[in-house]
């Protein structure tokens, strides 16, 4: 990997759309290497943010492949306290969407190539996204709920890869399950001795590492 010497970070607000139509904007923070190569949009899990610390680190190494990255809420504060929103996979995707066309409008990202990282059901969120949104040229999921994408799993056409922790034993079977009814270019990648949120010593690097060479290798391959 080549180290960054630089990256610009900048707030950001993502037009969106609210409950009976309302217009509201979510928060995020959009970090670009000099120069990018590609960009990747978080979709984090339920009861997480836009200040994932997992995610904010698996977003650092990225940088290092000269990939940019966005993260951000896709709810409201006072969304996100109704449990409902938390797992309605259909408005996570919506929501990721709206970043899709937000990126898309702005000078420094529209002619990037687009990748997508999900965790938990933000994952899922992330493949119902990549299969009606052409734009999205790769998926990676982290200890992902892939299984909740349903039946858009067959719709999917990007090349994905699903990391799972080996001590994940539950998400893991829902993985592999997942796994089988995906149609397109896909990899399962089991991390040895990692449980749900990667917090052995070297497992979130691990996957962070599987995630960067995923995305250098079929982000690069649109530029």
């Amino acid at each position: 990997m080549t180290l960054v010497h630089a990256v610009e970070s900048f707030d950001v607000s993502i037009p969106a759309t609210g409950a009976k139509g309302a217009a509201l904007a979510l928060p995020g923070r959009l970090c670009l290497p000099a120069p990018p190569t590609g960009l990747v949009l978080f979709a984090h899990g339920s009861g997480s943010s836009r200040s994932s610390p997992r995610n904010t680190f698996v977003a650092s190494v990225l940088h290092e492949s000269w990939i940019g990255t966005l993260l951000f809420d896709l709810l409201t504060e006072q969304e996100a306290t109704d449990r409902v929103n938390v797992f309605d996979v259909a408005l996570l995707a919506e929501r990721l969407l709206a970043a899709v066309r937000f990126v898309a409008g702005l000078e420094q990202t529209r002619h990037l190539p687009l990748g997508l990282f999900g965790a938990s059901t933000g994952a899922a969120a992330a493949l119902v996204a990549a299969a009606r949104e052409p734009r999205v040229a790769a998926v990676v999921s982290r200890g992902g709920r892939p299984d909740l994408a349903g039946r858009k799993l067959a719709a999917v056409h990007v090349p994905t890869l699903l990391i799972v922790g080996e001590a994940d034993t539950e998400v893991l079977a829902l993985n592999e399950r997942a796994y089988a009814l995906l149609e397109c270019e896909r990899r399962l990648a089991v991390v040895p001795g990692a449980t749900h949120l990667f917090e052995e010593p070297g497992t979130l690097g691990e996957a962070a590492r599987l995630a960067a060479e995923w995305f250098a290798k079929h982000l690069h391959m649109q530029a």
